[in-house]
């Protein structure tokens, strides 16, 4: 074995052992979420570390099949991504949602409005008071 071959295995092997790290904590980034869009996020990463890893087994391997294998999983993960977030954008605000967002708005407003009000009439009243 000459020294590319070298390099090249413990390259392939240092790839692997990122690539299941990266596998194992973007797992865990799916079932914590918090939200869906969260999820769908990672399970993209999920994909594009399973394309990683088949890559890095096929030259670990020599079998060229698997990068054709990696190649179709990236054009299925797209897809599948693309297709989750039409969902989501789907699923949209519902009129309560909305109507919610307006009320709380407004009552924040008026809750500035208020302070505002009081801090004018603050500074009115010491300015009465310096000109005495």
């Amino acid at each position: 074995m000459n020294f590319a071959e070298t390099v090249l295995d413990y390259s392939v092997n240092i790839a692997l052992v990122i690539l299941s790290i990266s596998f194992l904590l973007t797992i865990i980034r799916i079932v914590r979420g918090p939200t869906l869009p969260d999820r769908i996020l990672g399970l993209d990463m999920l994909v594009a570390a399973a394309i990683g890893f088949i890559a890095a087994i096929g030259i670990k391997t020599g079998f060229i099949l698997y990068i054709d294998i990696a190649i179709a999983l990236g054009l299925v993960g797209f897809l599948a991504t693309v297709a989750f977030a039409r969902f989501v954008l789907s699923r949209g605000k519902t009129e309560d949602d909305i109507l919610r967002e307006v009320r709380t708005a407004a009552e924040d407003a008026r809750k500035k409005a208020n302070e505002e009000r009081k801090r004018i009439e603050k500074a009115r009243r010491q300015e009465e008071r310096l000109n005495r």
